[in-house]
């Protein structure tokens, strides 16, 4: 336990503004590691910025098994498809600390929140690329 008074980390809070240029240069980064290593899994990301957050989003085509949706289901096959394949899939929020540092939350849709993780390598913040390839290999390996 800190003395009081005595500053400690906590990723989970704070952050610092994300500038622009640091949102294209990592937003080009999340892009040449998912095409490398998910092509095919997904049929757009959608990566946004506010504030010290970064949102990754993922796209899927539904995969549709035979006889669903029931006729009485209230929508088409096709606007049920449709809906699906508009849907994003939420893999991480990640938190700037500066310095190339990002704090790392994964999505639980069991509790339909992000929730801090740690990187793999059991560290609180690390580079982006780690956060999208650890909440992918989760979400698009299905």
């Amino acid at each position: 336990m800190a003395p009081r008074g005595t500053w400690v980390f906590d990723p989970n809070s704070g952050g610092i503004k994300i500038p622009p240029t640091v949102q294209a240069d990592v937003e080009k980064r999340i892009r040449a590691i998912a095409e490398k290593e998910f092509k095919g899994k997904y049929t757009r990301l959608e990566i946004r910025f506010k504030n010290q957050f970064c949102y990754i989003d993922a796209y899927t085509e539904p995969v549709l098994t035979d006889g669903w949706p029931p006729a009485d289901w209230g929508e088409t096959r096709e606007e049920y498809a449709e809906r699906l394949r508009n849907t994003p899939n939420h893999l991480c929020r990640l938190r700037y600390f500066g310095n190339d540092e990002w704090g790392f939350a994964f999505y639980t849709y069991s509790n339909e929140k992000y929730e801090l993780s740690m990187y793999d390598d059991g560290q609180f913040t690390s580079k982006p690329e780690r956060a999208f390839l650890i909440s992918a290999n989760v979400y698009l390996n299905e």
